[in-house]
């Protein structure tokens, strides 16, 4: 082999060698150039999607549920008896005796108390009297005026005089009449020295003892309070319903009591009546329930706690009060459509349970209603709805 053919020999595999190197120059070079741009890219592209996350709020979102058929009022309320009376005396004088003390049960017409009253009796002996003198009178005239009549029938005696008799015995007779309406009204005046019970009940204060001056008239310058009586059996209690529950209560409505001497128990009531109208000063209504005392159990004058369970016309859908939003155009909700994106429903409230609202319409059951909207949440707006856990703890504190 010449010399030319050895140096074209050895030139071959030194060209295979440079391609080797270059290519291997290359792909270092394009991973070096890999490893540097791509996480650029990707960084950029971190950073992009934080931007726009934190651009888009995240909310907590809550299902509408039932809403429980009876709402629970509590209330407080005033017990007192189903009659109650003050006593006191219609006749000057100084007790003579008292016959019944605090906690006695009386009947109705029972004696409680005499007075002694003297010039009482003097005035009915005086009309008694008056009474027997204008019946003689009478008698004499109306014996007189038939003489005059028989003889007039006679033409004894003019007309003129039988129509004079006649007159007087009429005017006799007027004033007997009025001698006896006398005598009545002192003879009751008199029975007033005997002090009776009005009505069945229990005897809830006595301010009086034997030999006590008794002024007559109930008027706070006149006679002071003999006894105090009050109908045990059966009682009243009053309460006063705020104006946005009212609708709820009417008469037959159940209802029970809570007394705080008997925890645990509870005493049935019955709505009985109400006062038709508001008390303008604290926008309450009225209302009356009746009891029965449970043997004494419950007492005339004792504060309770009225627990009254008036059951809805319909039942609407149970939200958080936190849900609500309240705009120009009335009570409304934001909820997520199905495009992912806030709209803005209207809704009608019903009852107010609180931390919770019923909706009566304009919501669906299977909405997604966003809790605690800003002010700043827009229709349209597109949102992020929170974790699993975050969503129930809102939901717990709404």
């Amino acid at each position: 082999m010449t010399q030319i053919e050895r140096k074209n020999n050895s030139r071959v595999p030194l060209s295979r060698r440079h391609i080797k190197t270059a290519i291997a120059v290359g792909v270092v070079a394009a991973a070096a150039l890999i490893v540097g741009i791509v996480p650029r890219v990707h960084g950029e592209a971190a950073l992009q999607k934080r931007s726009i996350d934190a651009q888009t709020p995240v909310v907590g979102i809550v299902s509408p549920k039932p809403a429980a058929s009876s709402q629970e009022i509590t209330l407080p309320a005033d017990v007192r008896a189903y009659q109650d009376a003050a006593i006191h005396a219609r006749v000057n004088g100084y007790l003579r005796n008292w016959y019944v003390d605090i906690g006695t049960e009386v009947k109705a017409g029972q004696l409680l108390a005499e007075i002694d009253a003297p010039e009482v009796a003097d005035q009915l002996r005086q009309a008694r009297a008056d009474e027997e003198t204008a019946s003689a009178n009478y008698a004499l005239a109306k014996t007189t005026a038939d003489r005059w009549k028989d003889l007039q029938s006679t033409n004894s005696v003019a007309q003129q005089e039988t129509d004079q008799k006649v007159a007087d015995m009429q005017a006799k007779a007027a004033l007997l009449a009025s001698a006896r309406s006398n005598t009545a009204r002192v003879a009751q005046l008199a029975s007033y020295t005997q002090i009776r019970a009005p009505f069945d009940g229990v005897i809830t204060a006595r301010n009086v003892d034997a030999g006590a001056l008794i002024d007559a008239g109930s008027a706070p310058n006149q006679g002071r309070e003999l006894f105090h009586i009050s109908a045990g059996n059966r009682l009243r209690v009053y309460v006063q319903v705020p104006q946005s529950v009212s609708a709820a209560v009417a008469p037959g409505t159940k209802a029970w009591l809570a007394l705080p001497q008997s925890p645990g128990h509870h005493f049935p009531a019955t709505i009985t009546r109400t006062a038709g109208a508001m008390d303008p000063v604290t926008r309450s209504l009225r209302v009356e329930l009746d009891v029965d005392s449970q043997g004494g159990k419950i007492l005339p004058g004792a504060y309770a706690e009225v627990h009254i369970v008036p059951e809805a016309d319909r039942a609407g859908l149970d939200l958080p009060a936190s849900t609500l939003m309240f705009p120009a155009g009335g009570a409304s909700v934001a909820i997520i459509d199905q495009n992912g994106k806030v709209a803005i429903q209207k809704i009608q409230l019903g009852r107010d349970f609180g931390s919770h609202v019923e909706v009566l319409g304009g919501l669906a059951a299977s909405a997604k209603v966003i809790v605690n909207p800003g002010d700043g949440l827009a229709g349209g707006a597109r949102v992020r709805v929170s974790s699993p856990q975050t969503v129930a703890s809102q939901g717990a504190k709404s």
